[in-house]
């Protein structure tokens, strides 16, 4: 148990290391939401009407960009690693397929937790959403356990791509899906029994269904079932991702 403990810290402050030499990708980390908030404020202050609160959208919307940042750039990451061999090295070395995927979550968590920072107090701004801190630490809540799912989501991608180009694929088929089954767009009511059906197996359904009770007023403490789903999901990823790396490397 403790060496599993010790080789696992030992691969997160690699990464750690590595993000600290990786200015560029911490800048395009920490601008990306900042940019993508704007664009998401330009669009919807535009389009706000006493017909139309934006402000009920704003939240959920937030959540996907955070999935949508998180996933795409741990998949890009963990490629870029397995073509350079490191996970391959660290294989060759004695390290176990679980213990490097939780260092590797373990050190953008870090990074994921500052992203979403970023993405709700710039939203909370923009929008002037007048939000008690408790109602605004569960909201937080939420979008950190999306991050953490949509990094174990990316982590698991990478283990079918080669090269950066292989991920390209992946994007759309992970991303779209998850926008138009989440009920952000439509609610999932509406859809067929089999588009209901998959919306489960897309975490930002799982995020949805407890940030548009918060954000119509309701407590945290009345939907500790559904937010459980969101770490199970997480869970299973990790778990199938392990599988998949230990077949592929």
């Amino acid at each position: 148990m403790i060496t599993t403990l010790t080789r696992t810290a030992a691969v997160a402050r690699r990464v750690l290391s590595q993000l600290r030499h990786d200015r560029r990708f911490l800048a395009l980390s920490m601008l990306m939401p900042v940019a993508i908030v704007y664009v998401l404020y330009v669009f919807l202050d535009s389009i706000n009407t006493p017909l139309f609160d934006a402000s009920a959208y704003v939240i959920p919307f937030g959540a996907f960009e955070i999935h949508f940042i998180t996933f795409i750039l741990t998949a890009i990451v963990l490629v870029r690693e397995r073509v350079n061999e490191t996970l391959a090295r660290m294989l060759i070395n004695g390290y176990r397929q679980g213990e490097i995927i939780t260092g590797y979550l373990a050190a953008y968590t870090l990074l994921a937790t500052v992203q979403s920072l970023i993405v709700l107090a710039e939203i909370t701004w923009l929008f002037d959403l007048d939000y008690s801190f408790e109602r605004q630490a569960s909201i937080y809540l939420v979008m950190w356990l999306l991050a953490v799912i949509s990094m174990a989501l990316g982590i698991l991608i990478s283990n079918f791509a080669r090269s950066e180009g292989q991920v390209i694929p992946f994007i759309p088929l992970v991303l779209l899906p998850s926008i138009f089954l989440s009920g952000i767009v439509l609610p999932v009511d509406n859809l067929p029994n089999w588009a209901q059906g998959l919306s489960w197996l897309t975490p930002l359904y799982h995020a949805e269904e407890v940030l548009r009770p918060l954000v119509a007023g309701e407590a945290l403490s009345e939907h500790w079932g559904r937010l459980a789903m969101l770490p199970l999901y997480g869970l299973i990823v990790l778990v199938v991702a392990r599988w998949t790396l230990n077949e592929r490397d």
